[in-house]
């Protein structure tokens, strides 16, 4: 079994206590709509993808509706975010296989989620986490590198630093933890400008402890 060092406890009781939030900033009603905004929310802000969304939903609110759209109804919707034309092909055809594979509804395996088109391991592991309570990590750039700086993974792929994480922190909190990682990467411990001095977890962080720059 792999060790970990003994602060990462401390780190992650802090975050337990003291997260910024425990919810996404993504704006949704339901599993259908969570999908379609964190597919679109690839490589792209929360706020523009909440910007784009009431307007597409509002056309196509399930993926019965969605599914009987043109890819260029639905670029049309989504024209403002990155890389609109691959977008407004996954989520047509993300909608035709929820039709025809599971009966219109979004799937709460981790497998059965990764076989939709647009939906890969971090998406996946969103929509679980978030709208089924799965004990499950969805790690993201940011998640990415707050783990890496805090030390709570020297993964080299998501799927490691995954693994990791999840080896510390217990199944009841994992839903909420995804939260507490990105919004502090977000907000707080950013790639280029990292704000070290209103961290509550820098008296812990490897990196300053070391001398490092971030």
């Amino acid at each position: 079994m792999k060790k970990f060092p003994a602060r990462n406890r401390n780190i992650i009781e802090w975050f337990r206590q003291n997260a910024i939030s425990e919810q996404s900033e993504l704006r949704f009603a339901n599993a259908f709509e969570l999908i379609v905004a964190v597919i679109l929310s690839a490589q792209c802000t929360d706020k523009r993808v909440n910007m784009v969304t009431p307007a597409l939903l509002k056309a196509y609110p399930d993926a019965a509706a969605m599914s009987k759209a043109t890819e260029k109804d639905i670029y049309g919707y989504i024209k403002s975010v990155s890389y609109p034309n691959n977008k407004a092909s996954h989520l047509l055809k993300m909608s035709k296989m929820l039709l025809s594979d599971f009966g219109g509804t979004v799937p709460d395996g981790i497998d059965d989620l990764m076989k939709l088109p647009g939906v890969g391991r971090k998406t996946a592991n969103v929509v679980a986490s978030i709208c089924y309570l799965k004990p499950v990590i969805a790690v993201d750039t940011h998640v990415f590198r707050v783990a890496h700086r805090l030390g709570l993974s020297a993964g080299k792929t998501p799927y490691e630093v995954e693994q990791d994480l999840e080896a510390q922190i217990p199944e009841a909190d994992r839903a909420r933890a995804h939260h507490w990682l990105i919004l502090h990467g977000r907000y707080v411990c950013k790639a280029q400008k990292p704000g070290c001095n209103d961290c509550g977890v820098s008296h812990l962080c490897p990196k300053l402890l070391e001398g490092s720059k971030l």
